[in-house]
């Protein structure tokens, strides 16, 4: 990984074009046990839809999109940040759907794409980030080492893939 490995944001045509790429990572993680909305089986149609989305948001400037790719440009992981908010909170952003391919993992991707996520937030105005993540999973334990706050924590509030409930995890930080 080290150096070949990058972690950039995309513009609205780069996330356009990287929508099968973005859905391969999407199906893994949840083929993996990632509750990030998603059930299993996630059909590929359904990923290459929601990425289309994304990237329609990227477009109007309602979120931002990082990748994290390797030497060869084969996409890793993303995160996004969603800045399309109400009025009352142009300081804030929302940060969603963290995901790794299970390949990459346990080499300090994510801890790379948040600090980018927070470099981002901060070039975009945003002073206050929230997330959420299932409580006691590895995300959640990566985010307490990054300075996040944990504001509480709710029984049942998602599924996870395979349909068992979860708890999760509220989280913010100010930059």
């Amino acid at each position: 990984m080290g150096t070949a490995t990058t972690v950039r944001r995309l513009d609205a045509a780069e996330a356009a074009d990287r929508v099968e790429a973005l859905a391969e990572v999407l199906i893994d993680c949840v083929e993996g046990g990632a509750s990030v909305g998603f059930m299993r089986p996630l059909p590929r149609a359904r990923a290459v839809a929601f990425w289309q989305g994304v990237a329609q948001g990227v477009a109007r400037g309602e979120r931002a999109l990082l990748v994290a790719e390797d030497g060869e440009g084969r996409l890793l992981g993303t995160v996004q940040l969603i800045l399309a908010l109400p009025d009352n909170q142009p300081h804030r952003a929302d940060v969603a759907k963290m995901l790794v391919h299970r390949r990459a993992r346990r080499r300090g991707l994510a801890a790379r794409l948040l600090s980018a996520l927070e470099a981002v937030a901060r070039e975009e105005g945003r002073s206050v980030l929230v997330l959420d993540a299932v409580t006691g999973g590895d995300a959640a334990r990566l985010y307490a080492r990054h300075g996040w706050q944990r504001a509480g924590d709710v029984p049942w509030y998602a599924l996870m893939p395979d349909g068992a409930y979860c708890s999760t995890t509220f989280f913010y930080k100010h930059l």
